[in-house]
């Protein structure tokens, strides 16, 4: 399949079912925690489940505006989709990512024994009692899980921009009172 066919079953399929709760920060780094679940290709009737999480964080240097760095996202090669075609990739579709680097780290890839619709509720019960608030659920293609889990991470950003931009302009204003 190519990358567009992947994107397009992504932006179509996915499913954001819970965000974390707090905003992102906006002067330090934040860890987005997500659970992935998608219909198993291999196991028909189970239910592929990918934990893991995105870090986001301000580069060592300054970036041009709209230059997001993504790095471990794990393309399959034969898209030939390298991390820095991958904001070019977005940009071209009117998808537009601050200037942070976005570093994906998988920590676990399991298989649920149940139907998707099962591993749902068991997920969002499972997160619910542990009174998890920063865990992101996402439900998506299995073969487009990176478009889903950058679905998940844009969701996060477009929430957290207004709280940003009132904490930037706080920042600023202490800066002018203080000189």
């Amino acid at each position: 399949m190519d990358i567009e066919k992947l994107w397009d079953r992504a932006r179509k399929q996915t499913e954001i079912r819970r965000l974390q709760l707090q905003d992102l920060a906006t002067f330090q780094s934040s860890f987005v925690p997500y659970i992935f679940l998608a219909e198993s290709s291999v196991n028909t009737g189970d239910t592929v489940v990918r934990r893991g999480q995105v870090l986001i964080e301000r580069p060592a240097i300054v970036l041009p505006g709209f230059s997001p760095q993504f790095s471990g996202f794990e393309f399959d090669e034969s898209l030939h989709l390298s991390d820095d075609a991958l904001a070019t990739f977005l940009l071209v579709r009117g998808i537009q990512f601050p200037s942070l680097k976005y570093r994906h780290e998988l920590s676990k890839l399991d298989l649920y024994e149940g139907s998707l619709q099962h591993a749902i509720r068991s997920f969002e019960e499972q997160l619910a009692r542990t009174e998890d608030i920063r865990t992101g659920l996402v439900i998506g293609p299995e073969d487009a899980w990176q478009w889903s889990v950058l679905l998940l991470v844009a969701g996060l950003v477009v929430r957290s921009a207004e709280g940003d931009l009132r904490r930037i302009l706080e920042a600023w204003r202490r800066r002018q009172r203080e000189h």
